[in-house]
């Protein structure tokens, strides 16, 4: 419970974050997120979150940073991911990714997309930050 308390305070804080900074909240640009799972992390202070992503053609994803680590799987569709000091790539459906700690990253959809994600990150800290 302490956990789920923790993530929904991740993801109000965020939400604000990206607001006052003027980044257009993911739902604005028809980005469906949906947790299906969380679930505290072996050691301490961490916290495991299993997700999926929705997104519709030509959604640009600002660039952002997470406390922690980004696994993602491409499930559905096609999309251009931006890591910083890295060249752009293109994944498609069956393609995967992992983003480190802090690294800032994003993105364009080519098409609808759908992704699966697990994030391993602290849990007292927003999920994501504006980059």
């Amino acid at each position: 419970m302490a956990s789920r308390r923790a993530f929904i305070a991740c993801a109000i804080c965020s939400a604000v974050g990206l607001v006052a900074t003027g980044v257009t909240p993911a739902a604005a640009q028809g980005i469906q997120r949906k947790t299906l799972s969380t679930i505290d992390y072996p050691g301490d202070g961490k916290v495991s979150i299993l997700m999926t992503l929705e997104a519709p053609e030509g959604t640009v994803i600002p660039r952002h940073t997470h406390p922690g680590i980004e696994s993602s799987v491409v499930t559905k569709g096609e999309l251009e991911l931006e890591m910083q000091g890295l060249p752009t790539r293109r994944l498609v459906a069956g393609e995967g990714f992992q983003v480190p700690p802090g690294l800032p990253h994003g993105g364009r959809t080519l098409t609808k997309c759908r992704l699966a994600i697990t994030y391993v990150v602290e849990k007292d800290k927003p999920l994501a930050s504006p980059a």
